[in-house]
Parts: structure tokens; sequence; C-alpha cells
């Protein structure tokens, strides 16, 4: 034990260290002088002063909030804020985000009966609209470019979660970086394109972080020698823009991503296909909120739920689509359809309970203080919910804090913290008396062989470009630091080379096992002398911060109102009906 604290504790030291430098302010003035002066460079003009200006006068890229804040107004890093009518307000969904990643990729577009396909674009620079009542299959061919080109970011940080990389991009912003949050695959912060926009500005980027901090950045450089087209055939023609707009009279379009009619998806609203920041395509549903979240309930928390369990999640996931409008502000959408966001497959599912409890909640939503809350929710929570902070990093939310998931409080949390490992291992050995104790993923006991852990973690250090990387085996583990409500905080691997600590939710990233952080790890030998693998022995699916959908499900069943259930959930906190007066 001692040794184990010895090497977290130095693992810590050098895990915590954070951007250090000079803290040198550049007003406003200076900064546009500055951006002239790198365009002037990247032309070739005055290298060596302005190298030197740049390391020593910009001091790792810090402007002021009010340069922020002025280049905001100038329209550089604002989105815009909500229409008057919010409750009706039309809402864009990545509903196929990354079309064209496969070479072969097909998406089949149907009208539904007695109606037709409306496709709009730009051609020869003339708009053009076909009409037509057939389907029209999207296509795409990889088209070799004239010559190769050049495609890279600076890639600041590689994470799990939305909710964790934006924290992440806020920490660069209060350095005055400016950022972005993609999700090529996971979630990344990169240096904002357009504004470090030429090789030779991302590279003095690279330099200054380098110089400044140890945190491991690094530039995503790819040479692209085709990339991919769509096109589809109306009429006996060809056609290939980059941007197409698809509707039709009824509001009405079926998506089919497969050759089977049965997995045809239907969608109201308008369809775009458009280019995204990875080189692809996504298809975009612009669809009104209330209807939206007709293809949400369905998926999210099914159709069989008592009635109030099924409020309770059309007013929290109507809360949870406003409150993340700008998640996808890379590409120009603003949610995706599945569970990074909130599960949405279209009216397929759409039943008449499901459409009743939208109605008859229409514009409600959960505030703290007027402001939308952070409406986080999850199918499980394990017996226990969890804060904010023990899952992602950034600030905590007052009504989001740990609430024992139970209709009667048998276990006290503040005289028996979850915190203390044998407090936690003695409830999570509890069946019975809790919210989700009929439910199959409520407990859980994984064994896991040792080489499938190795396999797991390698290839999760090397997404997050992680200096652990190259070791041969895992020599231990251990739980070394736990939330109040008993989520994983940092759990300690020692490899044949090094040890490190994985935090939160890269827990969860790192291996296959964990359905949660709400478990605690056994060495198992087997029988042999050696280390043979690891039980994995916890409760809950996902992160388990908010709502329990299981739980709500039970609470519903025993009588409790939709209003009772999110107050149980989310203490302190008012349902409102949605006006300009709450801050999105």
């Amino acid at each position: 034990m001692r040794q184990k604290d010895r090497a977290t504790k130095q693992l810590e030291n050098q895990l915590q260290r954070r951007i250090k430098g000079q803290k040198t302010l550049v007003t406003l003035g200076d900064s546009l002088k500055l951006r002239y002066r790198l365009w002037r460079l990247s032309l070739g003009e005055d290298s060596l002063s302005l190298r030197y200006q740049v390391a020593m006068k910009f001091s790792f890229w810090r402007f002021s909030h009010t340069v922020l804040t002025t280049f905001c107004l100038l329209g550089l890093t604002a989105a815009s804020g909500p229409e008057s009518n919010i409750q009706d307000m039309e809402l864009k969904i990545g509903i196929v985000q990354r079309f064209g990643s496969q070479p072969t990729a097909k998406l089949q577009l149907e009208p539904t009966k007695g109606d037709r396909l409306k496709l709009k674009f730009k051609a020869d620079n003339k708009q053009q609209m076909l009409i037509t009542n057939k389907p029209v299959k999207l296509e795409t061919v990889m088209q070799a470019l004239p010559q190769s080109a050049v495609e890279e970011v600076v890639v600041l940080g590689t994470y799990r979660t939305f909710e964790t990389a934006e924290d992440s991009a806020n920490k660069w912003r209060s350095q005055g970086m400016e950022v972005e949050i993609a999700q090529p695959e996971r979630w990344q912060v990169w240096a904002k394109r357009d504004v470090y926009s030429t090789p030779l500005l991302r590279r003095l980027l690279l330099q200054n972080i380098q110089a400044s901090t140890k945190q491991k950045v690094y530039l995503d450089t790819k040479i692209v020698k085709q990339v991919p087209r769509v096109s589809w055939v109306v009429d006996g023609k060809r056609y290939s823009p980059n941007d197409l707009e698809i509707s039709t009279d009824k509001n009405l379009i079926r998506v089919n991503k497969s050759e089977k009619q049965e997995f045809a998806r239907l969608y109201a609203g308008r369809l775009n296909l458009q280019p995204n920041a990875y080189g692809t395509y996504t298809l975009v549903n612009q669809v009104p909120l209330e209807t939206y979240l007709r293809g949400v309930l369905p998926y999210e928390i099914g159709t069989d739920a008592p009635t109030a369990a099924l409020e309770a999640q059309a007013i929290i996931a109507r809360t949870y689509a406003l409150r993340n409008l700008r998640r996808f502000i890379a590409d120009n959408y603003q949610l995706c359809a599945d569970t990074h966001c909130q599960v949405y497959y279209g009216l397929n599912g759409s039943a008449a309970k499901t459409d009743r409890a939208i109605a008859s909640t229409r514009g409600k939503v959960v505030t703290y203080k007027n402001e939308l809350v952070d409406a986080l929710y999850s199918s499980t929570t394990g017996g226990v919910t969890a804060s904010f902070s023990d899952v992602w990093n950034g600030d905590d939310r007052p009504y989001l804090r740990p609430i024992l998931d139970a209709a009667t409080n048998f276990w006290n949390l503040s005289k028996q913290s979850l915190a203390d490992e044998n407090n936690f291992q003695k409830f999570i050995n509890i069946q019975q008396g809790f919210n989700e104790s009929k439910w199959d993923m409520f407990r859980w006991h994984k064994e896991t062989p040792l080489k499938d852990i190795i396999k797991d973690l390698q290839k999760f250090l090397q997404v997050k470009n992680s200096p652990y990387t190259k070791f041969k085996t895992i020599q231990a583990m251990a739980v070394v630091k736990r939330s109040q409500s008993g989520r994983i905080l940092e759990l300690a691997v020692k490899t044949d080379n090094s040890t490190f600590i994985l935090h939160k939710d890269e827990v969860r990233s790192a291996f296959a096992a964990p359905m949660s952080t709400l478990f605690y790890i056994e060495p198992l030998n087997k029988g042999k002398p050696e280390l043979w693998g690891y039980a994995f022995i916890g409760g809950g699916l996902g992160h388990g911060v908010g709502l329990s959908q299981t739980g709500a499900q039970n609470l519903a069943k025993l009588g409790w109102s939709s209003p009772k259930i999110l107050q149980f959930y989310y203490p302190g906190t008012q349902i409102k009906i949605l006006s300009k007066e709450i801050k999105l």
C-alpha cells in the first residue's frame, strides 16, 4: 500500500503540472497588429523578428478577455441566439454524421406514398431543383485530386465525452486561445482552423505551447490524394454537388442506410446533405423541437413506461436538447442522433402514449435560478446518482449531487461515505431496496483476461497519443481515489515501464468490461502463480448523473408524479414553461 501511495503521488505531481510562463495580456490593437504581422510572415516577411515577438510578447497566445469578446462581436466565435418563438424552434440534427468515410457508402431517400422528393442544389452557379416521386440513391465515389492537398489541425486534446472536451476548451480559452470542439471519432479540442489558418501559424502555435506546457498536443497532418464525392441519378442524369437540400410536400422523408426496406427510418421536416470538418458529409434533419421529441422518447425510455416517467423524460429531453445546441458548431449543426447526445431515430417508433406525454408537457423545461439545467440522465445509476465532477472535469452543478436511488433512504451517504473503499464494496454488494433492483444491469460482475485488458489499454493510450503507450504487461492496478458517490476518480496502473493514473470517465474508455465508473476490481490468478486478469464488480449503466430512466419508472409505478420525480433527481430545481426570460 505504501509503495502504491508513493507511486501514485509521484505520478499525480507529474500529471498536475499546468501551463507555466508569462501572463502578458495583449491589447486589442496589439493583437490585430500581430495578426497582420503573422499574415505578412505567411508571405515570407520578417521571419526572425516576428518569431522573437511571438515567443516573448504573445506569450503562449494569451489574448485578453476583451479581445475574445470583441472577436465574438465580430462574429468569429459567436453562435446565433434562439428565436422569439422558442417552443417551436427548428433543430438541426446530424442523423448520418460521416457519410463518405466508407468509399462505397450509400443512402436511399424515399418519399412517402403519394408524395415526391424535391432536390435543391447549386450547379454552374445557378440554383436548381429536381422533383421526383421515385427513390433517390446517394452514392459516394472517391475522386482523385489534381494534386495532393494537406489537411492539418493542432489537436489540443482527445476525450471520451463532450463535457470533458468542453471543460478543456474553456481552459484553453482562458489562456487566450481560440479553439473549437470537433468529433472526428472521439471528441477533440482543436486550435480554431480559421484563426490558425496557415502551416506557419500552426507551427508557431505548436512551438509556443510545447515551450510553455507539458500537455500532450500535436499537429495532425494528412496528405489527401482523393476525396469522397456524393452523386445521384434522376431521370438518367447524374448530379454531384457538395450541398443538397431535400424536402417533400408532406414534410416526411424516409432514409435508408441499408438494402432492406424494413430498416428505413421516417423523418419529419427537411434534410440537408452538407460537408463537415472531416472531409466527409453529414445528413442533417431540420425538424421542430416538439416533433424531434417524438423521435427521442420511444428510443430513450420506451413506449411502455408509466405515464409520469414518460412525462419526466419528455421534460428532461426537451431541456437537454435546448441546453446542448452548441455541440456541433464546427460541423454546422447542433445535435447528433446517438448516445453522445440523445437517441433520435425519427418517427418509426412514435406511439400515442409517448405523443401524449410530449403534448401534455409542451414547452416545459427544468430550470435552476431561471437557467436551463444541465439535463443529464442515464439508463441506470447503480443505486446512487453522481455529481457532475465525479465523471467529468468542470464545476459542479448544485442540483446534480449524490442521491440514494431508492424510494426510502436506507443508506446515509453523509455518514457512510462511498469514498471509503470498505463502505463502497459493502454498498455495491447490496441487491435489494433500490429503484433499479430488478433491472439486469443494476449489478454486474465481469472477469477479463490480462491479455485483453492490456490490448484495450494500449489502444486507448494510442488514441490519446499518450507517452505511456509502449508497455508489454500490466503488473498491478488499484483504485486510489473515489468520490462521495463511489465513482472512481483515480485508478493507478503499474506497467513494466511506468506508473500512471486514469481519471474519471477515462476508465470506461480504457477497459471494455466496466459499464460505469461505479465498480471495484479484484486480481485473479485462477489457481496459477502469475496474474490471470481482473474481475470488475460494479453497478449501473452509463455515467449515473441526474435522472435514472429505470429509477424514474419505478417511482412512477409507486405513484410519484413527474414533477416529484424530477425534483428527486434534480433537487432545488423548478419546472417552467420555456420563455425568453429563461437563459439557455
